[in-house]
């Protein structure tokens, strides 16, 4: 066999590229079709769960379920992994957006998002892995950095220009203040969100304030 005979570079890189890309489609349409079969799952759950009113059916069902498919398909049907499933049909049960979404989003993204309790966050971390094609690690920074919190805009539809919450700190003392965003020259993106709990808002502004000031600090030192 002749391994010295000269072809054309473009060849290779050409058939070398037909390969990579069957290798990432046929990757991403499992991940999808994984997700979808979660969803599905989770939904046939849900709806047996609701169709029989016994009291305790649904606490009895999940732990039986899950020993006859765990016994034959693995540990991929626990309990919790069962749960979770049964989870993920109750927050996100609108089909037609959980077949885009898993276009995009892997079941691990889906079980980040799914940690909130809060709808809208869970649809702002949704579409933003959609349209930034976050990996599951550039997600998690994205929640522990808060950018949900810093990202939050509230506005009344008919009645006030777009309002922004900021953490103001002087010395010991910290104060949250609305900021007018319209009369300020700031652009803001159009996305809009509820008032977090106030406790919820402090805490999460002063966790944000520390890391910042942390940065600040360290960026100092470096110069």
């Amino acid at each position: 066999m002749n391994n010295n005979l000269k072809i054309n570079p473009s060849l290779y890189i050409e058939i070398k590229q037909l390969i990579e890309e069957a290798r990432f489609n046929t990757a991403q349409a499992f991940n999808a079709g994984l997700t979808i079969l979660y969803w599905n799952v989770g939904k046939r759950i849900n709806d047996e769960i609701l169709k029989n009113k016994r009291a305790g059916y649904g606490k009895k069902i999940i732990p039986t379920l899950s020993h006859k498919l765990m016994s034959e398909y693995g540990k991929g049907f626990s309990r919790s992994a069962i749960t979770r499933m049964c989870l993920f049909n109750e927050k996100f049960p609108d089909y037609k957006i959980v077949a885009t979404l898993s276009h995009k989003l892997s079941w691990s993204h889906f079980i980040e998002i799914l940690s909130f309790k809060n709808d809208l966050q869970r649809e702002f971390y949704a579409q933003m892995c959609r349209i930034e094609q976050w990996s599951v690690r550039t997600l998690r920074k994205k929640i522990d950095s808060m950018l949900f919190e810093r990202t939050a805009v509230s506005k009344k539809p008919e009645e006030q220009s777009p309002i922004g919450m900021i953490l103001c700190a002087e010395g010991k003392h910290e104060q949250i203040e609305l900021l007018q965003l319209d009369k300020s020259n700031i652009r803001v993106a159009e996305y809009i969100t509820e008032l977090l709990p106030k406790k919820m808002l402090q805490e999460k502004l002063h966790q944000f304030y520390l890391q910042s000031k942390s940065l600040i600090e360290e960026q100092g030192k470096d110069e």
